[in-house]
């Protein structure tokens, strides 16, 4: 037995159970697609519910088989941790500001620059920071356009035309 192992195992048991209970809080009135808002909770809790069975399984019998050596440091890097935090924090305090498209592309850029620092690269060029920026707004341009233009959600933009 592996009491780490077995504790990942009740912490998944306690997340899935917390989703199934908060799943039946929500309404169960069909909407779009003949599914209530409280589908989507209640698949992940049952999800997770199953998997922590097989880890508490796992854990019990021996601890996670094959289980290789987790690859980098034995400690966190604080420096990628603050830039990765800056971006979240940066995201949700600019969001209603810049809009989705460009807070998030912030996001995307400020986390990369955070991977980037752990990983021991510490230049920062304009080349790779106007990559970042692209691939952010490559990522995040059309998950907002989906949800304003397809989906009919209304997420914060820059301009009242919905496009950016």
């Amino acid at each position: 037995m592996n009491a780490a192992q077995l504790g990942v195992g009740a912490g998944v048991l306690v997340a899935g159970v917390v989703f199934v209970a908060g799943a039946f809080q929500l309404s169960s009135d069909a909407g779009y697609a003949g599914v209530g808002p409280n589908f989507l909770p209640l698949v992940v809790g049952a999800m997770l519910c199953v998997c922590s069975v097989w880890l508490l399984w796992e854990g019990a019998t021996g601890g996670f088989r094959n289980m290789e050596e987790p690859p980098g440091s034995e400690r966190g890097d604080w420096r990628g941790f603050a830039w990765v935090s800056a971006g979240i924090l940066a995201n949700a305090a600019l969001i209603t500001t810049i809009g989705f498209i460009l807070s998030c592309t912030l996001c995307f850029v400020l986390a990369v620059q955070g991977f980037k620092v752990a990983e021991g690269s510490k230049r920062f060029s304009a080349p790779s920071l106007a990559l970042d920026a692209a691939v952010g707004f490559a990522i995040s341009a059309p998950v907002f356009w989906m949800f304003t233009q397809l989906l009919s959600i209304g997420l914060p933009g820059l301009t009242s035309t919905g496009w950016l």
